[in-house]
């Protein structure tokens, strides 16, 4: 049987949050070994957010923490102790790859920038997921989630027509930087094999979110020109958003992109008069009109549940969905045929079933190995099987507070 793309590859993991450890899960999913190093004495700030089994908190129940952690290992190491800088650099000496998202210079200040590894390990590969890279004026900003996608230029396009900005609600630079890190990481690695060199990766997610928005940065680009704030609407078609079905609470998202999907969409809901109304005639009439061409389309999806209004639409050509809670996509026909989720037993928390990996490999399988770790579960493993310590020294470290 064939092996993960990844196997025999080895990852000191220097992670919190959320870029990091979703860039070094892709990695685990891959079937590399990878190694969180972590500590009491700053915990990543995910093992204490919701949600929690039956509202139980506990560092190593958080569902967050376990979703973007799967796969991994967990050595307690005190890194603002000497011995615990060591056993780093230990363990790096005995890595592929290392991946860090913290603040940009942290890791230079420990003394494990990529200048000091690179004398450990000549080949090593280092990627820096910082927020803002780590070079330029803007590099020593704190970094956090949502409000920092204004930087990208995100939210200056999200709110209603007339509105105020808004935040996006969605940290989207942390996963698009994670992502971004995974392939990045992959391309060094082919890079190693081929010449035998690592390198240092610097990765920007506050640029990483800006790739989000081609649309708009190159039309000021090529025009000098800012788009407008839309909503759920698109300047190039209509109808187009997210429309009250029938039920409570219950909605349906759809797209009219072209003319010939106008006319199938007005003969679907049983107006076909409506494809040569002057009102609506044309993509720039249905755009000048478009208030009153939403109350048509929703009186009509408000008349149809949102799975039947889906397969109506889906018939015809036309791209509509169901909004899916997590009820739903649990449940959901597709995502259980393509068997996304996947059930992990957890020490902590029991068997919980888990988003699993988006892609299928015919040739090099992937799987998700084993649950995330417990605080430092693997600490004795790896000091003893990879760095190859005596359970004596293992004992003296844990005595003087290094593994904690």
């Amino acid at each position: 049987m064939n092996k993960p793309p990844l196997d025999g590859i080895r990852v000191a993991d220097f992670c919190w949050a959320w870029a990091g450890p979703y860039g070094a899960l892709h990695l685990a999913h891959l079937g590399a070994e990878v190694i969180r190093i972590e500590s009491n004495t700053r915990m990543c700030p995910t093992r204490n957010i919701p949600p929690w089994p039956n509202n139980e908190r506990g560092m190593n129940r958080s569902g967050y923490f376990n979703q973007y952690n799967q796969g991994k290992r967990s050595i307690n190491l005190d890194l603002k102790k000497p011995d615990g800088i060591a056993l780093a650099k230990q363990l790096i000496a005995k890595s592929d790859i290392v991946i860090e998202n913290y603040a940009a210079g942290v890791m230079d200040k420990m003394g494990l920038g990529y200048e000091v590894l690179r004398t450990i390990k000549p080949n090593i590969i280092m990627i820096a997921l910082s927020g803002y890279g780590a070079v330029g004026p803007e590099k020593g900003y704190v970094s956090y989630g949502p409000p920092q996608v204004a930087l990208s230029g995100m939210s200056s396009l999200t709110g209603y027509r007339g509105g105020d900005p808004a935040q996006a609600g969605f940290s989207y630079g942390d996963p698009n930087g994670g992502i971004h890190g995974t392939f990045s990481v992959m391309c060094a690695l082919l890079h190693r094999a081929r010449t035998g060199e690592g390198q240092f990766i610097d990765l920007s997610q506050r640029e990483a979110c800006a790739m989000l928005l081609p649309e708009a940065l190159m039309d000021y680009a090529m025009n000098a020109t800012q788009p407008e704030r839309n909503g759920s609407r698109d300047p190039y078609m209509a109808p187009h958003g997210v429309f009250r079905s029938q039920g409570n609470d219950r909605w349906v998202s759809l797209a009219v992109r072209n003319e010939a999907e106008w006319q199938r969409f007005c003969a679907t809901i049983g107006q076909p008069g409506l494809a040569t109304d002057v009102r609506f005639k044309t993509l720039a009439a249905r755009k000048e009109n478009e208030d009153a061409l939403e109350r048509i389309v929703e009186a009509w999806t408000q008349g149809h549940s949102a799975e039947d209004t889906t397969q109506r639409l889906q018939q015809v050509g036309i791209p509509a969905y169901p909004s899916l809670d997590g009820k739903e996509m649990l449940a959901n026909p597709q995502v259980t045929a393509r068997k996304t989720f996947v059930e992990l037993e957890h020490p902590e928390v029991g068997k919980r079933r888990h988003l699993g990996i988006p892609w299928k490999m015919s040739g090099t399988p992937c799987a998700v190995v084993r649950p995330a770790p417990c605080m430092g579960q693997d600490t004795d493993y790896v000091l003893e099987q990879v760095l190859g310590l005596g359970k004596a020294e293992v004992a003296a470290l844990r005595s003087r507070d290094v593994l904690v």
